[in-house]
């Protein structure tokens, strides 16, 4: 899938990105809280920013705590790497590390 990433705004080939991972979908706290189509909600990530997210935030953290757009880009870790990568060529490789 190709088009602009939601996080950096660059134009690059797209992942999906669910909003609240998969593994968290069974959740009984989320079967309660949330719709049915909000808690499958997939999003196009360009890879860099989608394994930067996946580095700095647990399945927990992103099911509760991380869970739009909106939320996602006002975290400090994503929104200093979006920053730095948006100046990136189209096809950038970013070496990611875990900030933990």
């Amino acid at each position: 899938m190709e088009g602009n990433c939601v996080i950096c705004g660059r134009e690059e080939t797209l992942t999906r990105h669910h909003l609240i991972p998969r593994t968290r979908h069974h959740n009984k706290r989320n079967k309660r809280e949330f719709e049915r189509a909000v808690v499958r909600q997939v999003v196009g990530i360009c890879r860099p920013c989608h394994s930067q997210i996946h580095a700095l935030l647990s399945e927990k953290e992103l099911e509760r705590e991380f869970n739009t757009i909106a939320k996602l880009k006002e975290h400090p870790g994503v929104a200093k790497f979006a920053e730095w990568i948006a100046t990136k060529p189209r096809g950038f490789k970013a070496a990611v590390q875990k900030a933990r």
